[in-house]
């Protein structure tokens, strides 16, 4: 094994440990939810136990990003970049970031509503900023009622009541910036189409 391979494979246990504790997941809950015993994926973390597919594989899809993330790949000279949009009851998702913790980038779509929807403002930690692609977003903000069109941008604290919906029943695009907790609550809409927050 060469030289770049070992390390890679070094890095590959603090990678994990910071994604981990960036997402607030107890090894307890990670080996309940992968399968992975405990013991393991403490070792792995501290770097006492080499990485492989199998153990991989589970934390990827519990993380949800890209294997190649998980281990700090280098990239093969591809510019191309392969997205994988996330769509929960009809919305959708895009990352435009790929990078484990920290802030997430994401391209919102709100698609067109045949009826006004009635907004169910929700809160989490956090600070969120975002920018009207297309269409006009409607942004219930604790008391404040506003509709930002193209071109508007707004950041907010995010344990504010806070909801997003399409102003006039049109299709909404956005940019949206949040941190790991908003990702986890942000890509997982209600069922009457507004985002749960």
């Amino acid at each position: 094994m060469d030289r770049e391979t070992d390390d890679v494979l070094d890095a590959v246990g603090p990678r994990l440990r910071a994604l981990r504790r960036d997402r607030g997941i107890t090894l307890a809950a990670l080996a309940a939810t992968t399968g992975v015993s405990e013991s393991t994926l403490s070792r792995l973390e501290s770097g006492q136990r080499r990485a492989t597919l199998e153990l991989l594989l589970p934390l990827a899809r519990t993380y949800d990003v890209p294997l190649d993330d998980l281990v700090g790949a280098p990239r093969t000279g591809d510019p191309r970049i392969h997205v994988k949009p996330i769509s929960r009851f009809g919305m959708t998702f895009i990352p435009l970031s790929r990078r484990p913790g920290g802030v997430h980038a994401f391209k919102m779509i709100i698609p067109a509503q045949p009826r006004p929807l009635e907004p169910t403002p929700q809160t989490h930690e956090g600070f969120e900023w975002l920018y009207v692609l297309n269409g006009r977003l409607r942004l219930v903000l604790g008391e404040r009622d506003l509709t930002l069109p193209p071109g508007e941008a707004a950041e907010f604290d995010t344990s504010l009541p806070h909801w997003l919906g399409s102003a006039d029943g049109g299709v909404v695009e956005l940019l949206i910036l949040f941190g790991l907790q908003g990702v986890r609550l942000h890509v997982r809409a209600d069922s009457h189409g507004g985002t749960r927050r």
